[in-house]
């Protein structure tokens, strides 16, 4: 019987930074195996209104090459029981925003009854891509 403890996260990872780094560092931590899904250009595209910054393989290459990181996938779906069967992880990892969220409640039951946990990392409050682009927008008003 084997001792591995899979772990799954995923995101969009658009303009990496610090808070990106430190969920997969804490999901790294969670298992000895960590996944990570990163999201196509066209998921994102079917849920977000931004417009992405870097493309799906620009992410997937920073993803890829980050230490805590032993495979990283494309997230075609959003749906994680259809990733569960697929990729059979043990642990998935998501940032504490989406904590109590509707989606993720029904995640929590339909994951638990194949035997995964869902564990909520600390989201860090002081960087998102969507303060980039806010910060980006207001320095180069400034120009």
């Amino acid at each position: 019987m084997s001792n591995e403890v899979v772990v799954y996260t995923a995101g969009v990872y658009d303009m990496f930074h610090v808070g990106h780094l430190n969920l997969l560092r804490m999901a790294k931590g969670l298992g000895t195996r960590l996944i990570v899904g990163v999201s196509t250009d066209e998921i994102v595209a079917s849920y977000k209104a931004s417009k992405l910054i870097m493309s799906y393989e620009d992410r997937a290459s920073i993803v890829s090459a980050i230490r805590y990181v032993d495979l990283c996938v494309p997230q075609r779906t959003r749906d994680k029981m259809d990733t569960w069967r697929k990729l059979k992880f043990d642990v998935l990892a998501i940032g504490d925003d989406w904590f109590g969220k509707d989606d993720y409640l029904e995640y929590e039951r339909q994951l638990a009854s194949v035997g995964v946990k869902v564990v909520y990392l600390p989201y860090t409050s002081s960087i998102s891509s969507t303060k980039l682009r806010e910060q980006i927008k207001v320095s180069a008003a400034d120009v």
